[in-house]
């Protein structure tokens, strides 16, 4: 039985300063490289009938670094379009909205063509990712289907997989530069790896 192997892109800069980052592509720190690197042992040796990743250039270099190859472009793959919060943390936005959470508040709209995703949308979007890779999985002798995405878009898809609210994303905390697996038990999607690093990643 295959799983739905997640990989998040390894640093950048903002990530490492918690800034809210979905569509500007900054790219990865030397640290994010060497995390990217890292992932390889994780991911190699596993028979893999797909690899999808974002378009994003994080993303897009994490896949090339930690040889998954032939990786095809999915938009929806895309980070949690952060709206008028792009490049803020949550320390800032506390500031002037104390008790925000994105989880549940979602966010205001930001310059033309960011409106923002409210936490539905972003589900919406980790659902249509599900419905096009379960077909993959359901095969007794599947292989795995590894996504190359971001930290909030993975924790909602993988709320979603386990049949939890989009908020449920919040209990899965995610690192850059990590590898998690969802697999099936008694046919229920269960978390089977989460956040895993190589050693010196």
């Amino acid at each position: 039985m295959g799983e739905l192997i997640l990989v998040r892109h390894g640093e950048t800069e903002w990530s490492a300063t918690h800034r809210h980052t979905s569509w500007t592509d900054v790219p990865l720190t030397a640290h994010g490289e060497e995390q990217a690197r890292a992932v390889a042992p994780l991911v190699s040796g596993r028979p893999v009938a797909a690899a999808l990743v974002s378009p994003l250039g994080r993303a897009l270099r994490t896949a090339e670094l930690a040889g998954i190859g032939g990786a095809e472009h999915v938009d929806d793959l895309h980070e949690w379009d952060y709206g008028a919060y792009e490049g803020i943390t949550t320390e800032e936005i506390h500031r002037t909205r104390p008790g925000w959470d994105l989880w549940t508040d979602g966010v205001p709209p930001g310059p033309e063509g960011h409106p923002g995703e409210t936490p539905e949308q972003v589900g919406a979007r980790a659902d249509r990712v599900i419905a096009r890779v379960a077909p993959l999985l359901k095969d007794p002798e599947a292989h795995d289907v590894v996504l190359v995405s971001h930290a909030h878009f993975l924790r909602v898809l993988t709320a979603r997989r386990l049949g939890l609210p989009v908020t449920g994303g919040s209990l899965f905390f995610l690192d850059t530069g990590t590898v998690s697996r969802l697999g099936l038990e008694h046919g229920r999607a269960v978390v089977t790896a989460w956040n895993a690093i190589a050693v010196g990643g």
